[in-house]
């Protein structure tokens, strides 16, 4: 019978279990002495001495020290291999084309940055890519072919039934049909695209605010308005990839966005995007609005805000655009009723906590479900910590795979 003892194979399935158990431990805890792995997983010291001895054969595990402070010899301890795999991830903005490499581990181990070029500006995409990624394997010391998988985030999302991506007019040079051909031809290890507000979903899921999460929506204001969906623990990305593209969706207090494709303003992105906000400072007569890129703008504007809260034309900000931004989470939160809410990006993160439960209270008034509303906790390259931990866990579960 099937998975009765004695069934050919079965050991062996047993076994790559065990060791899969172990290094998700050592990944959750660091290193660890063989008779602590026994005691989590429920082995035996000899069968924990035998599974840490295959895994170091293997080379996915290391001695890494010794327990100390202890009467007697130190326990050794043995810690997860982290040049056992490398990873890459992108994320692309109009400006700027951002690029790391992380180990198995998931620690950053290069990093690198270049300026996206212009519309009029005849480098290919293909070439931008290569560079930016060429730049971050350089910093950590090892080649494009170290690489075991590559993700890069963009905003939009590639529509799997064309290979195109839709909702990102403003990257010039991405929307061509044979560019995901191209970028294969020309990249040496898997590469995968997702849109870069699910990244920040996976990373806040993985590390941050969402962790334990199964159900959650992600809102994100920076460069633009956009939510993420992970329902049932899994992102849910829709039909052509564009589930949570919120910018557009209609509320009160703007016009409809009508040929949205083509669309400039309207909808829920001109009514709680980073630009209205210090227009709504200037209309609310706050003195010294700066200049600048609308994100950075906003998000000076909101921490200035929530630092003085007591200040009436900061609390009229704050409240105002609590308002704006609970108008559009309402329909979201009514449709899908999540028991999380997570607020990231720096147009929400830069008001704090005060921003934060304006828009709870409001949100409250608004929607019959009532989420919980939480600070993103990545705030440090959110998109590209996305897309590392989304190379990481397609890698891991390939080479931890001990039963090939």
């Amino acid at each position: 019978m099937a998975g009765t003892a004695g069934t050919p194979g079965t050991p062996r399935v047993l076994r790559a279990m065990n060791d899969r158990a172990a290094l998700d431990l050592l990944l959750e805890h660091g290193p660890l002495s063989r008779t602590r792995i026994g005691r989590l997983t429920g082995l035996s010291k000899p069968t924990a001495s035998q599974l840490l001895a295959r895994l170091e054969a293997a080379g996915l595990v290391l001695a890494t020290g010794t327990t100390e402070g202890r009467p007697g010899p130190g326990a050794r301890l043995y810690g997860i291999n982290p040049a056992a795999a490398h990873v890459a991830g992108l994320d692309v903005t109009r400006g700027r084309i951002r690029a790391a490499v992380a180990d198995l581990t998931g620690r950053t181990v290069g990093r690198h940055e270049l300026p996206a070029p212009g519309r009029r500006c005849g480098t290919p995409v293909v070439r931008q890519v290569t560079d930016a990624l060429d730049g971050a394997v350089r910093a950590a010391g090892l080649s494009r072919a170290d690489l075991h998988r590559l993700v890069i985030g963009t905003p939009g999302a590639f529509d799997p039934h064309t290979g195109r991506l839709r909702y990102a007019s403003h990257l010039p040079g991405w929307h061509s049909p044979a560019l995901l051909d191209e970028l294969a031809a020309a990249l040496p290890v898997p590469c995968a695209y997702e849109n870069d507000v699910n990244l920040v979903a996976l990373a806040e899921q993985r590390r941050g605010a969402a962790r334990d999460h199964a159900d959650f929506v992600l809102l994100w204001n920076q460069e633009g308005l956009g939510a993420a969906l992970v329902l049932g623990g899994r992102l849910h990305r829709g039909s052509t990839g564009g589930a949570g593209e919120v910018g557009f969706l209609p509320v009160p207090g703007t016009p409809l966005a009508r040929r949205v494709a083509r669309a400039g303003s309207g909808g829920y992105q001109e009514l709680a995007g980073s630009r209205a906000v210090p227009a709504l400072a200037r209309d609310l007569g706050m003195a010294d609005v700066p200049q600048g890129p609308p994100a950075e703008v906003a998000a000076a504007l909101l921490a200035r805000a929530a630092a003085a809260p007591d200040d009436e034309v900061h609390h009229r900000l704050l409240r105002t655009y609590a308002t704006r931004l609970a108008t559009g989470l309402a329909s979201l939160v009514c449709v899908l009723d999540p028991a999380l809410v997570v607020l990231s990006g720096t147009g929400l993160t830069s008001g704090g906590e005060v921003l934060r439960a304006l828009v709870q209270a409001e949100l409250a008034e608004l929607a019959a479900p009532r989420p919980r509303l939480v600070l993103g906790g990545v705030r440090e390259d959110p998109v590209l910590r996305g897309a590392l931990e989304s190379a990481l866990a397609a890698t891991r579960d390939e080479v931890f795979d001990t039963s090939r």
